[in-house]
């Protein structure tokens, strides 16, 4: 099963990005997915079930540790194959 993650953190700021901002960027782009797509106001990543939920787990761990008072997401089931 493949699988697509969009999230947010919060809070925001404008002017520089903040640490679990940074951290989340970090976390998507050092797992084993195979689109990711990195933004100010939102985020996106794709992949086998297996390293999107992974990658989410780890994602809404290091964020909340480096400051998030609040993760936004959405999973979405795209299709067959893959892990």
């Amino acid at each position: 099963m493949r699988l697509k993650v969009e999230f947010t953190t919060e809070p925001f700021d404008l002017d520089e990005a903040p640490a679990h901002a940074v951290v989340a960027r970090e976390v998507v782009e050092a797992a084993e997915l195979d689109a990711v797509d990195v933004g100010p106001f939102g985020n996106t990543a794709e992949g086998g079930a297996d390293a999107v939920l992974t990658a989410v787990d780890a994602l809404l761990r290091r964020t909340l540790e480096a400051g998030a008072t609040r993760v936004t997401l959405q999973l979405n089931v795209i299709g067959e194959g893959g892990a």
